[in-house]
């Protein structure tokens, strides 16, 4: 009974709180609305124009590929002996002298004495216009490099050590003249085979190794890596080691590939440095690694077919693009894009391998796969008397001036 008596007033208190907690307070009276405060009127933009773009400044023009100069520009000019080039030049208007441009100047040619230096350079200067060569950004320098006549040993029949065989033209080699469809297209020639009816690339240099080409060999030699050679120089001498009758192996075509240098492969490959790059440095890395000769060979895809001639006079060169005999250390191959087959060219360059000036009047007479550009041109260095060595050396920096004829003399 103790605990119920305890309890009332508990829930007294209880009813109590509860009371206080539902009643409900009194109301307060409402405010009124307050209107909103203004907003200031939106103003819109004038519309935008376009935007003006700062013009991209345009591309400077080309620089002219002739400029021309006077004689007394030419360095070297009055010490070079010009009777030394007038055989070579007198081999360029064999073929020039037919030629509306150039007939004058060849006809007055053959009125000069050829022994008299002075008349030479008096000819020369009176009727010629020198031109400085550019390329299209300005630069009046170019590489220059050398070739030569090489000599081979081989038979006709493959045997003992002859193995590696030069080849003649394959029947199924294609070639079209483009600039008989498309005269804007002149000098391009396209090689290739037949499949099907279609006219597809020829095979590689390393699809033609594989699959060799019967009945075409036009003889064998003893050395592969001599024989890679022979087609970068484009034709040389083979001696027949079982009749010692020496004969002479020319250019005949090409596979239609683009030729692509060795030695630039191995200086991007870290195994050669640029100047360890040249024709001796190249054969000392085979001898080191031959068993990636044929690896290294088929870097470049072009390949040259050849054809034998006749070797009546050992000292006449061999003919070059031009088809005149070509002159050692007169006769230049250059770029026919550039510069007219067959004119003469002033070139001033240095000695293989060194800083001595080599300043002379030579005939770009010859073209090759490797020489492309403007300011380009290879020495041919002949045959033998170290002729190898020496262009093997040769990648000079050089300029080069062609002389162009005048319609009629200059006046004194």
């Amino acid at each position: 009974m103790l605990t119920t008596r305890r309890s009332v007033p508990a829930l007294f208190a209880a009813v109590a709180m509860l009371l206080a907690a539902c009643a409900t307070p009194p109301q307060q009276p409402a405010k009124p609305e307050q209107p909103p405060a203004p907003q200031p009127p939106v103003v819109m933009p004038p519309p935008v124009g376009p935007v003006a773009v700062p013009p991209t400044p345009a591309a400077p023009p080309p620089a002219p590929l002739m400029t021309p100069v006077s004689f007394d520009a030419l360095p070297g000019w009055k010490q070079d002996d010009l009777r030394q080039a007038w055989t070579s030049f007198m081999a360029s208007c064999r073929v020039l002298g037919a030629r509306a441009d150039w007939k004058p100047a060849c006809l007055a040619a053959k009125v000069v004495d050829a022994n008299d230096g002075a008349a030479v350079r008096g000819y020369f200067e009176s009727w010629f216009v020198p031109n400085q060569i550019r390329t299209a950004d300005g630069s009046d320098t170019g590489l220059i490099t050398g070739y030569y006549e090489p000599m081979l040993h081989g038979l006709r029949k493959r045997q003992g050590a002859y193995q590696t065989p030069l080849y003649k033209v394959p029947d199924d080699l294609l070639t079209v003249d483009l600039a008989s469809v498309y005269p804007n297209l002149k000098g391009m020639v396209l090689r290739g085979r037949l499949s099907g009816r279609k006219v597809v690339p020829y095979g590689t240099r390393a699809e033609i190794e594989r699959a060799n080409l019967p009945g075409k060999e036009l003889l064998w030699v003893n050395d592969p890596v001599e024989a890679f050679f022979l087609e970068v120089q484009g034709s040389g001498r083979v001696q027949l080691d079982d009749t010692g009758e020496t004969v002479r192996i020319a250019y005949a075509d090409q596979n239609g590939h683009p030729y692509k240098a060795i030695g630039r492969w191995l200086v991007d490959q870290g195994e050669l440095t640029v100047e360890q790059a040249t024709a001796q440095g190249i054969k000392a890395w085979i001898a080191a690694h031959p068993e990636r000769r044929q690896e290294l060979f088929n870097v470049n895809p072009s390949y040259i077919f050849f054809r034998e001639e006749r070797l009546p006079d050992p000292s006449v060169g061999p003919k070059g693009a031009l088809g005149v005999p070509l002159t050692p250390s007169r006769s230049v191959a250059i770029d026919p894009k550039f510069l007219p087959l067959g004119a003469p060219i002033f070139l001033a360059t240095t000695e293989p391998g060194s800083d001595v000036p080599m300043q002379r009047l030579v005939m770009g007479q010859d073209t090759g796969g490797a020489i492309r550009g403007a300011v380009r041109a290879d020495f041919f260095f002949g045959f033998g008397d170290g002729a190898p060595d020496k262009a093997g050396l040769m990648k000079q920096r050089g300029s080069l001036w062609v002389l162009m004829p005048l319609p009629a003399p200059r006046q004194p």
